[in-house]
């Protein structure tokens, strides 16, 4: 039998490379995350491997798994050492080689092949490894999933070995991707387009596939370097954002689609180099959708703008939008589950249902999206439709340190604290409470509008928070005020990355 990962081994000691090490903190709300070689060690996959097959077989599903790697130093290890581990479960293993997540998901469809295990740690720092799995086209992993696969592998619950193991590579996955994505008609407005990957993976397939659609590409950062020599690849980054307003504003460019490390997301930076939040990004797009589609459902994260709520012009389609938990997993799943026709995340994952998509998370398709919007308003540049939203005054995501051991304990401290002041009527910067929304830490609503969010960060040891006015800055910075007074009594909180 395969022995029971532990979680206090060394890396280069004789037990080190003898038995698995699997951190146990490294298994999410819905994907997995680990520090390599320190939480999780190349054994420690393997297990990771079987337990997966071990899953799927409890919920009786076929065991056909399409694996994937993205361009990190040690990708291409992690995913042989979890291809082990499947391949001892019994596993049909698919494997499309170098991918972005939406490749893989894509894969699933193409090769109808029920389970997924994309190898990658998305924008998070080198040194990190992770997997985005899923068994049920085109979701991925629910907290259920996650917990069951935890308790699989820590505590070595496997299935006896099964025999059938096969091992097949499609050496020509990337180009049907990219032949599906071209399907499709070229742009009839000439676009000038930064095209920033931050040397990450997206850089191997993004300018090709925007070029071919007639775009005029600046490749910005767009060499594969697993070392991220200019900034992580992250839309969210100011790094990566500072980096590219400055190359749209030297190639006077109409706009920048700006990618992260797997690809499965895509920021916008206007024609005057300014990065428009994707939340917002997100509302422009509902409006574009909606003038096509009326009484179009929408899902949004709680941290995303109030205006998808508020719009006036996706009130005069008919639209409507409900909020739902942080998390590419749970926006994907409630808006497949209740049929919306797409579902944004703030941090820019999209996800585009029947007829638009196929419901999976997918940067390019993302993209393309805000090409086809300037495309049907060829007399407006990007800048003048972001303009024509509604103004609001929107802090950044930012994200105060908080271990992952303790980080849902300060939630709840936090949450608990917040319904006490509105159970007793009290103010927050000078005004009623309007509305709490807790489906995901705790949104607090004051009565102009003005909100604030706190919640716990699905993957990696951080809190997450997030402020927005529809009156003023002076109103957006006193709700942050209260929240980080508060944050500050908490003493397992610390630094942010930003602060605004």
């Amino acid at each position: 039998m395969f022995p029971k990962p532990r979680q206090d081994l060394v890396p280069n000691t004789a037990e080190f490379e003898r038995l698995p090490l699997v951190k146990v903190t490294g298994f999410r709300e819905y994907d997995a995350r680990w520090l390599y070689p320190q939480e999780i060690n190349l054994l420690g996959m393997e297990a990771v491997g079987l337990g997966l097959t071990t899953l799927m077989r409890e919920r009786g599903v076929p065991v056909r798994i399409v694996v994937g790697h993205d361009f990190r130093s040690y990708s291409m290890a992690i995913k042989a050492a979890l291809t082990t581990g499947m391949l001892a479960g019994g596993a049909e293993v698919h494997d499309i080689g170098l991918a972005l997540s939406p490749m893989a998901y894509f894969a699933q469809f193409e090769l109808k092949v029920e389970g997924v295990a994309m190898v990658t740690a998305s924008h998070n720092d080198n040194g990190w490894t992770g997997i985005k799995m899923g068994f049920e086209r085109p979701l991925t992993f629910s907290p259920e999933d996650m917990t069951a696969l935890k308790d699989i592998v820590m505590n070595a619950k496997f299935a006896p070995y099964h025999d059938g193991a096969r091992y097949i590579y499609v050496p020509d996955l990337a180009e049907r991707y990219i032949a599906d994505l071209l399907n499709r008609p070229k742009l009839r407005r000439p676009l000038k387009v930064v095209v920033s990957c931050g040397n990450g993976t997206a850089g191997a397939f993004a300018p090709r596939v925007l070029a071919e659609i007639g775009c005029t590409v600046i490749p910005l950062n767009c060499d594969l370097d697993y070392n991220f020599p200019a900034h992580n690849p992250n839309p969210e980054d100011m790094a990566m954002l500072d980096a590219t307003r400055d190359a749209v504003l030297e190639h006077k460019a109409d706009l920048a689609l700006v990618f992260d490390g797997d690809g499965d997301r895509c920021g916008v930076v206007d024609n005057t180099g300014e990065a428009i939040f994707a939340d917002k990004v997100g509302v422009m797009l509902a409006r574009d959708i909606a003038a096509q589609n009326p009484n179009a459902h929408f899902v949004a994260d709680v941290k995303s703008t109030g205006l998808f709520q508020t719009d006036p012009v996706l009130k005069a389609h008919g639209a409507k939008t409900v909020l739902w938990k942080t998390g590419h997993s749970y926006i994907k799943r409630y808006s497949h589950e209740t049929g919306a026709l797409v579902g944004f995340e703030k941090s820019g994952h999209f996800f585009f249902n029947p007829p638009l998509g196929r419901g999976y998370d997918d940067g390019l398709v993302s993209a393309l999206a805000v090409l086809d919007m300037l495309d049907r308003n060829p007399d407006k540049t990007l800048a003048e439709l972001k303009d024509a939203l509604p103004r609001t005054w929107q802090s950044p995501t930012m994200s105060p340190h908080c271990a992952d051991e303790v980080k849902y304990d300060v939630v709840e401290r936090v949450v608990k604290y917040f319904e006490d002041v509105a159970a007793q009527g009290g103010t927050l910067a000078g005004q009623k409470i309007r509305e709490l929304i807790t489906v995901n830490g705790i949104r607090i609503v004051l009565d102009d509008g003005t909100w604030g969010l706190v919640r716990a960060s699905s993957n990696k040891p951080e809190l997450v928070v997030v402020v927005e006015s529809p009156t003023s800055e002076a109103n957006m910075r006193a709700i942050f005020a209260e929240i980080d007074a508060e944050l500050g009594k908490q003493p397992e909180v610390g630094a942010y990355n930003q602060k605004i």
